[in-house]
């Protein structure tokens, strides 16, 4: 497919979400990383009217708050409906700009339909306790409320399926939304808007409880550090979060952030190498290494190390590597020049600090595509875990590592700064057990007999240490999006005090 041809399905699969005509021409130039070539100029937020978003979110808020929480449950679950109908057409936009096989693509769009449902139930669950009182005839309580206005910095790699994650549950938390996408990935932001508007509209909601702003780091700032933004929920590198976190902490605001991710398996004595293999591959080279849960470290007890390593590089060797328009394919392309370099950057010092090339790491159609970059995946066998080994590359580098018993392995695991998600592929029940214990791994997410990627929406997903400590998605994570209030009743025609103090 040409470059032009590109051109004309993303505008058809713009005007299907109900897109028109987004060209100007001056503002934000989109790219693909598909052909490395520009798609659609399209129009760039200024400060000042980020600023008049956030005020519309604001004055929307005040309305919306005030609306009862399953009746904002069904803008989200409109929502999912026409996400239902236009999953194709939205997955086409993030194929474009992410550069994701369609596949996973129409599997990002898919999560965002999951979360809605999720979203929709959790509007009839926003539970507070009631608790008994020490004093007589009194009743104690604690009540959720909607926050405010909610801010969401979202990442290229997943464009639209993690601004979902917050979006669903800040609406029907009682919440607005004021969403600044990845300049990466404008257009898959305006599919996904234009969807919610509809829904809003659909459903007689305020017209003004999601807004959209695109554009660069600039009106990034204006989310951080305006003290209308209750929450800003930011994902991205741990050098962003060092930034947003202390200046949103400094006006009192609160901050979710999802941060880097340096996620390790380890592959015990007892694991089923046929399922180890699976799992291990498709978590470290599945989307060229660009999901913040890519498998980067492995550690492989010494006594299977050798009958594992080499049919990692044989599966490796088979990877089919290319537009992922092409179905067949199953390695996209990295971002861009950036990624690329870093990747170069990483697997030079790893042979300088002692590491050996297995496989890969050798940039592939670049006479087809010299604005493209499409990359082999790797894989280096590391002497032990070094200072390139603790950083996050946001590539498809795996490091190998030995071990000789399951402490090791743990402490090696834990021995980095990231602590997102992590995996142990083993046979051995206590084995298991331990690795998610107290004493086990440290990440957010610890999985058994399955790779590190590939989170389901029923979950909190977050980490800990660097990784920020926010999370996202299922379980009680709604609570983020809402504040507590405690709450006493007394109907007991008396004023006894708490603790028996007397005053009068």
């Amino acid at each position: 497919m040409t470059t032009s041809q590109l051109h004309t399905l993303v505008l058809s699969a713009l005007k299907a979400c109900g897109v028109e005509s987004p060209e100007v021409a001056t503002g934000l130039q989109t790219r693909s990383p598909l052909t490395g070539e520009n798609l659609i100029q399209v129009e760039e937020t200024s400060i000042e009217q980020a600023r008049a978003a956030i005020e519309r979110a604001q004055e929307a808020f005040l309305i919306w708050r005030d609306v009862p929480a399953p009746v904002r449950g069904g803008v989200v679950k409109r929502w999912g409906e026409l996400l239902t109908e236009h999953k194709r057409d939205l997955a086409i936009l993030v194929q474009a700009e992410a550069g994701k096989s369609l596949s996973e693509a129409e599997g990002e769009v898919q999560e965002m339909i999951d979360i809605c449902d999720f979203a929709v139930g959790q509007s009839r669950m926003l539970y507070g306790k009631t608790m008994p009182s020490e004093r007589p005839g009194h009743r104690l309580m604690e009540t959720w409320h909607p926050i405010g206005v909610v801010g969401i910095i979202s990442a290229f790699n997943f464009p639209v399926a993690v601004y979902s994650w917050n979006t669903a549950l800040a609406l029907v938390c009682g919440d607005t939304v004021v969403w600044k996408p990845s300049e990466l990935c404008a257009l898959s932001a305006m599919g996904a808007h234009q969807l919610l508007a509809r829904a809003v509209a659909d459903t007689g909601a305020p017209a003004d409880i999601h807004q959209l702003v695109v554009a660069g780091r600039d009106v990034g700032n204006v989310l951080v550090e305006d003290p209308r933004v209750a929450l800003v929920s930011a994902t991205g590198s741990t050098r962003m979060g060092r930034e947003v976190g202390p200046r949103v902490a400094e006006r009192f605001g609160r901050c979710l952030l999802e941060l880097g991710g340096n996620n390790a398996a380890i592959v015990a004595p007892s694991a089923d190498l046929d399922l180890a293999l699976r799992g291990i591959v498709f978590a470290a080279a599945g989307t060229a290494g660009q999901r913040c849960t890519t498998m980067r470290r492995l550690f492989v007890h010494e006594s299977v190390v050798e009958e594992l390593m080499p049919r990692i590089v044989d599966a490796y060797r088979t990877l089919t590597i290319g537009d992922p328009r092409d179905e067949s394919v199953l390695v996209g392309p990295l971002i861009n020049r950036a990624s690329f370099e870093g990747m170069q950057g990483s697997i030079a010092k790893a042979v300088e600090q002692g590491g050996e090339v297995l496989v890969g790491g050798q940039r592939v159609l670049e006479d087809d595509a010299p604005e493209a970059f499409y990359v082999e995946p790797t894989v280096i066998r590391m002497p032990a875990q070094t200072e390139v080994v603790r950083e996050e590359t946001f590539a498809p580098i795996l490091y190998v590592m030995t071990y000789s018993d399951l402490d090791q392995a743990i402490e090696l695991h834990n021995a980095v700064p990231q602590g997102l998600s992590s995996a142990i592929f083993t046979t051995d029940q206590a084995e298991a057990e331990v690795f998610i214990s107290a004493s086990g791994s440290d990440c957010g997410i610890a999985n058994v007999n399955i790779g590190t990627s590939g989170a389901e929406i029923g979950g909190a997903f977050g980490g800990e240490k660097e990784t920020g400590g926010g999370r996202e998605s299922g379980s009680d994570s709604w609570k983020a999006y809402m504040r507590r209030a405690t709450n006493t009743i007394n109907y007991s025609g008396e004023l006894p005090l708490a603790q028996g103090v007397k005053f009068l």
